[in-house]
Parts: C-alpha cells; sequence; structure tokens
C-alpha cells in the first residue's frame, strides 16, 4: 500500500505547527514568564529555541529519509549489524505518556470553554472562581467528561484520514486560531494597563536577572523550548515522513519555530496587558489560565464574549496538539504493526482513554497518591517521566544517531536536510550536533533533577 502524504507544503507546515502549538505557547509559556522576570526570559527563550531547532531538523530528515514514523525509521536508516531499531518505542511511549496528562487539561478547557460562553463565570468573586475550578478537578464525572471529549477529537479526526481529517482540520484550526488570536490582542491592547503590561513582557530588566540568578532562567527557558517544539520523542518524524524532498528541512524547521514563538510572544501580549489592568500577579502559576483569567474576563465589557474568545483559541491549540501526537500513535501501529488506518485509530483511541484515566482521577479518588510529596499528583508524576527523563534521553538519542558513524551518520543527515530549494544547513553544525547540543540536554537533565529534588 503506498504512503500517504500531506496535499501540500502549507499542509505540512501547518499540522507541524499545529503538533508543535500548543498548551505550552499559551499555558505555560506566559505564566512561567510571569515567575521568571518578563522580558529577559523571552529572549533567552527565543535562544534555547534556536538550540534545539537541529533536533526538529533531525526528526523530520529521519522521518522523509525513512518514510517511516521512529518506529521503523530506525531500521530503514541505521547500518547493518546495530541495534538502533531497539529504541524505536520510544516514539510510542513517549507520545502516550504526554497525551495521557495532555488529554486532561484540553478536557479543562473545552469544559471551561462551554462554562465561559454560557455565562457560568458571571457575577462570581474570585473566590468563587477559585472554587469552582477547585470543584471541577474534585468531579470524577467532570475529569472523565472532559478527557472524553479531548480523546475523542483525537480519535475521529485521524480516522477520517491523513488529508480528509489531519490536515484539513489543522488548516482550519490553526486559522481560527491566528484569526481569533489577533482579535484578542487588539482588545486587550486597548486596556488600561496595556502599556505596564507590555512594558514587563518585552523590555529587559538586568534587576531581575540578579533577582531570580541567571541559571535559573536559562533552564527554565530551555524546559520550555523543548515543551514548546515538541521535540525529543519523535513527534515530528511522521510529518517528516509524509513530506516530499521539493524543500530543505532546515528551512522548513525555522518557519515552523517562527510560528511556534510567534503564538507565545502574542499570548503573552494577550496575557499581561489584562494581568495589569486588573492587579492579576503575572507569576499566578497554572491557575492563571484557569482562575485569575476568568476573573479578569468577569470583569471587562462583554466579559463571556471575550472570554470565550480566549479559551476558544485555546481549544483549538490544544486539539492540534493532541491529533498531531494522535497522528503519531496511528502511524505507529500501521506501520509497526500493519493496521489499517481505522483499525489504529480505534485500537489507540480505546487504549489513551483508559491510559489517561489515572491523571483525571488523580485530582479526585486517587488524590491520595502524591508522587512527590504533599500537592502533588499522578499528572506531575508523569509529566517528570516524559519531560525530565524520556525527552533528554530520547533527543540525545536522535542527534547522535545522525551526527555518529555507527548510526546514520552525518552525511546522510546533511543530504537529506539539504535536498531541496531553501536554506541549507552549514557543515560546521556536525560540531554543535556531536558535542554541543548533547552537553546542553545533560545539562537540563541535571537541573530538571535538582530542582525537583532540592525542594
Amino acid at each position: 500500500m503506498a504512503r500517504e502524504s500531506l496535499g501540500s507544503r502549507l499542509g505540512f507546515i501547518l499540522v507541524a505547527a499545529g503538533c508543535a502549538i500548543g498548551l505550552g505557547n499559551v499555558w505555560r509559556f506566559p505564566y512561567i514568564t510571569g515567575a521568571y522576570g518578563g522580558a529577559w526570559f523571552v529572549i533567552i527563550f527565543l535562544l534555547c529555541m534556536l538550540a534545539v531547532i537541529p533536533i526538529m531538523v533531525a526528526e523530520f530528515a529521519i522521518g522523509r529519509a525513512s518514510q517511516r514514523n521512529l518506529g521503523g525509521a530506525f531500521r530503514v536508516l541505521e547500518p547493518e549489524g546495530t541495534h538502533w531499531h531497539k529504541f524505536g518505542w520510544i516514539s510510542l511511549v513517549g507520545c502516550y505518556l504526554l497525551l495521557m496528562f495532555y488529554t486532561v487539561i484540553t478536557g479543562w478547557l473545552l469544559l471551561y470553554c462551554w462554562h465561559m460562553a454560557t455565562g457560568t463565570f458571571s457575577g462570581l468573586s474570585p473566590q468563587a472562581v477559585q472554587d469552582f475550578f477547585a470543584s471541577t478537578l474534585a468531579s470524577p464525572s467532570q475529569q472523565i467528561l472532559g478527557t472524553t471529549l479531548s480523546v475523542g477529537a483525537g480519535f475521529t479526526v485521524c480516522w477520517l484520514g491523513l488529508q480528509a481529517g489531519v490536515e484539513r482540520i489543522v488548516k482550519i484550526l490553526m486559522a481560527g486560531l491566528f484569526l481569533i488570536l489577533i482579535a484578542l490582542v487588539m482588545k486587550c491592547m486597548t486596556l488600561e494597563g496595556a502599556g505596564a503590561g507590555v512594558s514587563f513582557f518585552l523590555m529587559p530588566n538586568l534587576d531581575k536577572i540578579s533577582e531570580i540568578g541567571l541559571l535559573p532562567i536559562v533552564s527554565a527557558a530551555l524546559t520550555q523550548a523543548f515543551f514548546s517544539l515538541s521535540v525529543g520523542i519523535g513527534s515530528m518524524t511522521v510529518f517528516g515522513s509524509y513530506l516530499k524532498r521539493e524543500r530543505s528541512l532546515f528551512g522548513e524547521a525555522l518557519i515552523i519555530a517562527s510560528l511556534n514563538f510567534l503564538v507565545s510572544v502574542l499570548a503573552g501580549l494577550v496575557i499581561f496587558p489584562a494581568c495589569f489592568t486588573f492587579g492579576v500577579e503575572p507569576a499566578a502559576g497554572p491557575g492563571l489560565v484557569f482562575v485569575s483569567l476568568p476573573n479578569i474576563f468577569a470583569s471587562m465589557t462583554a466579559g463571556s464574549f471575550w472570554g470565550t474568545l480566549f479559551f476558544i483559541f485555546l481549544c483549538f491549540a490544544a486539539v492540534t496538539t493532541v491529533i498531531g501526537v494522535f497522528e503519531n500513535l496511528v502511524n505507529y501501529c500501521m506501520d509497526v504493526f500493519g493496521f489499517s488506518r481505522k483499525k489504529s485509530s480505534l485500537v489507540n483511541g480505546i487504549c489513551l482513554w483508559f491510559l489517561s484515566l489515572p491523571c483525571a482521577l488523580g485530582f479526585n479518588v486517587w488524590s491520595s497518591f502524591q508522587p512527590f510529596g504533599p500537592g502533588s499528583s499522578v499528572l506531575d508524576l508523569e509529566d517528570f517521566v516524559l519531560s525530565n527523563n524520556l525527552l533528554p534521553f530520547g533527543a540525545t538519542l536522535l542527534i547522535l544517531f545522525c551526527s555518529l558513524r555507527c548510526g546514520w551518520g552525518w552525511k546522510g543527515f546533511e543530504e537529506e536536510t539539504n535536498a531541496g530549494f531553501g536554506l541549507k544547513m552549514h557543515p560546521a553544525m556536525r560540531i554543535y550536533l556531536r558535542w554541543v547540543l548533547p552537553g546542553i540536554i545533560f545539562f537540563l537533565f541535571i537541573i530538571g533533577y535538582v530542582d525537583k529534588f532540592s525542594k
């Protein structure tokens, strides 16, 4: 059976960008930026994104050269007698780990979108909004409902097919995402505190470096770059396998990373002016989106309308990632186990729903399970296993496979990356991939453990 392919270059860019653009940009980025001092974090985050783009390039190149997802790519490209193929499971396990908690959070957004549209938050005090969020987490039925809707979205779109489902739906969602985001930016830039919010967000303040320390800011920015670009677990490899050799891969990766950064910045231009106008702490943590922002919209003229638009935007961002990562699971089973697309979609949909239950129930039925001490949950454990362990391991494996002679090797990687029209990768990048980038990843790994267990 001939391999499926995306219908256009725009389809590839938007589907890959949709997989990368998600909660990391519009939920995690604003509160991390607020916690680490605003503008300096944005600058360092941009540099960190540029530093890890070669991992995205490696994933695209491995996928396009092999015409397989990571589960089969190692086997196609590895030298005879080597055993790289034994690590193909990283893609399956990593994508499942990500979606096991990502679908739950996406479910929160879907529920909030409904409640904002129906006026649930109208007239509620800040404490009442806080209590509402707590009651949502404490309700097993609400958690399971949101998770089911989220998993169902990924299943349905992938069931429809690559071009008819994934490419078409993600194009619509990404177009809607940018239109809504631009409208929200225009609205929030007219608020009274817009100037102070933009200044906090985009004007560097050297005092913040000395107050927080450069090392914690770099560590947080590097972690955010990996999280935001969705690299390290082979989630981009499958999109490379759908891509023709008409364009060089380095240029395509830069376009996708630029769109990713643009969404992060535009999200900041929505959230920080709103925070400064209504006296909300920008470093309010994850509750910034689910507690503080509903209060802000409740205080605005036509707040229900703008709040609904904001949560629709968040849902679009989250659902495109769910679809993109779910497509990895579907294609893995098609390539490795020989399933049809519909059978693979159904099997993975059922498995993902069951595997997401521990996280969904971790805030209520299983709340007594606190793996990292009081206040922690199943979500924290799953995120730690993925972000602090599997992601750096997978990223290191990918770049070594592309740069070592005992792997695919630099020659094959460079040839595939530079095939087609567009920006070419400089030969000096080999030194960076072979020596510098593994050191950066190892730094992230160590700092992650120190940060996790030193508190």
